[in-house]
């Protein structure tokens, strides 16, 4: 029994990693892991699936290992003012919507073109624009 389960867990491992890749940071990662793990081997396809895309989402991220780095810079040149945030600055934080601006990610940065950035406590963050929420901080 155990084996059986080892084994369709690993299998469905293998079926979602290709597909969580082009997932975008952890949350989006964990989500889609999750249903392409499902879909392909049950809850216990969903449960590998949602791990592995986790890990895969926040190795990759929303902008990737180069463009981080680059992005990073753009921002420190465009010295847009800091928000003062009263709580920690993580990855699923939401912001409020008033008083703090919100900016268009450039062109060139295409992975992330959905999103906006603002910084918040001296760091920049990737937002989702309707909700808020922070989706990738950028060090």
């Amino acid at each position: 029994m155990i084996r059986r389960v080892l084994g369709t867990a690993a299998i469905a491992a293998m079926l979602v990693i290709p597909a969580v890749a082009q997932a975008q940071g952890v949350p989006g990662g964990i989500e889609r892991g999750a249903a392409e793990g499902e879909r392909a081997a049950g809850p216990i396809g969903a449960i590998v699936g949602g791990t592995v895309g986790g890990v895969v989402g926040g190795v990759a991220g929303v902008l990737g290992v180069d463009d981080r780095p680059r992005f990073r810079s753009y921002v420190v040149e465009q010295r847009r003012p800091s928000y003062s945030y009263d709580r920690e600055v993580r990855v699923g934080a939401v912001l409020p919507a008033s008083g703090v601006t919100y900016y268009e990610v450039p062109n060139e940065y295409r992975a992330a073109r959905e999103y906006r950035y603002t910084v918040v406590n001296g760091r920049t963050v990737l937002v989702e624009p309707g909700s808020h929420r922070i989706v990738e901080v950028i060090d």
